[in-house]
């Protein structure tokens, strides 16, 4: 086996069996939600907050959520002094989650090149693994520059996200692959008028990729997450808040974890459910379906229902002449060829097709 390959097995083995033992979460009995949106309204990455006026307020987390847990002042926040309010969404079949961050401030520190900025500090765990992230925290190296390139941010992600970041990139990946927040895994939108020193309130939009598999030479053999309706995904934030540039440290830590150590461990971070979308959304009955061929050589499909709303019956052609009216039948292919499939749906708000053409193809 190639160098490259074993190595990656090795660390891929060690993460699995990390996350065997450290899939805990803090808060537990308290679940966040992600809010999906409809695959024409994707929200668009402009610093603009009119794509999320569709986001109940039920989705919105503010900073009553939040405990400052270095400063010392717990969940006593004052909102004169720090406000904010964060929305987290996603889009069911694209592996992304977005975010919009929005927090008025009454001293915004930004005038350094350094990490010395007021920051959202952002981490996500996308398969719920679970365990140490950063290289710190390893267990077993003996230091933390052996863990960097094999562990850090590897199997989960930390975003130090500059609020604003003016003369630096939008965001530090707390880890060994930067790669990760330039497009075509991740891109920011800022909206402010404030300077350095004044109040105000700032508007960021952002999406990210999370990756249950990050290596740090490139894309080529990361694995992102796969986000799926209803699943959870563990993920928290902090705010670090300076107050002061000449100040070597930030005023406050506020964390939605109330565990200062989920900036570097994803047992201790949150509960994140991917919703459905909500019933204003949905269309009265969307049929919809996909397939495994699960043997080749006998031409044997397995197909599944992926239809919305309430579906009170199934009526499948394969394109052979065949049918079924099971919700997820297999079939089996006399011959080779190129088929049209059609499913069509029943339900109390009528009947809806949908058909595939040439996407089931046999030999």
């Amino acid at each position: 086996m190639p160098r490259h390959l074993l190595r990656a097995l090795v660390v891929l083995q060690f993460l699995f069996a990390l996350a065997s033992t450290s899939n805990a979460l803090e808060r537990p009995g308290v679940e966040f939600k992600i809010f999906q949106f409809p695959p024409d309204r994707i929200p668009r990455i402009d610093g603009n907050v009119e794509d999320w006026e569709i986001v109940p307020a039920e989705y919105s987390i503010g900073i009553n959520q939040l405990a400052d847990t270095v400063g010392g002042r717990g969940t006593n926040y004052n909102r004169a002094d720090l406000d904010v309010q964060v929305k987290v969404g996603w889009v069911r079949g694209i592996n992304q989650l977005y975010f919009l961050y929005e927090a008025s401030d009454d001293y915004w520190d930004f005038i350094k090149p350094d990490l010395h900025n007021d920051i959202f500090e952002l981490v996500v765990d996308g398969d719920l693994s679970g365990g140490p992230l950063i290289k710190h925290m390893h267990p077993h190296f003996k230091t933390p520059e052996d863990a960097h390139t094999l562990f850090h941010g590897v199997h989960a992600q930390n975003y130090h996200i500059f609020t604003p970041a003016e003369g630096k990139d939008w965001t530090m990946v707390w880890g060994a692959q930067p790669w990760i927040k330039d497009l075509p895994y991740a891109n920011a939108a800022y909206q402010y008028n404030f300077k350095h020193g004044q109040s105000g309130k700032l508007i960021l939009e952002f999406w990210i990729t999370p990756f249950d598999y990050a290596p740090p030479d490139g894309p080529a053999r990361a694995v992102i997450s796969q986000l799926r309706e209803n699943q959870l995904i563990g993920m928290s934030w902090s705010i670090l808040d300076y107050d002061d540039e000449n100040s070597k440290q930030f005023k406050g830590f506020w964390n939605l974890s109330h565990k200062t150590t989920m900036y570097g461990n994803a047992s201790d971070l949150c509960a994140f459910r991917l919703m459905p979308l909500i019933p204003s959304l949905r269309k009265p009955v969307e049929a919809n379906w996909d397939f495994q061929i699960v043997d080749a050589s006998r031409r044997v499909v397995a197909f599944q229902d992926r239809s919305s709303a309430n579906v009170t019956g199934w009526r499948w052609d394969f394109g052979d002449g065949e049918s079924a009216t099971d919700q997820h039948p297999v079939h089996v292919y006399k011959s080779g060829g190129e088929f049209v499939v059609t499913l069509i749906v029943d339900s109390p708000a009528g009947k809806q097709r949908r058909s595939k053409v040439w996407d089931v193809v046999l030999k």
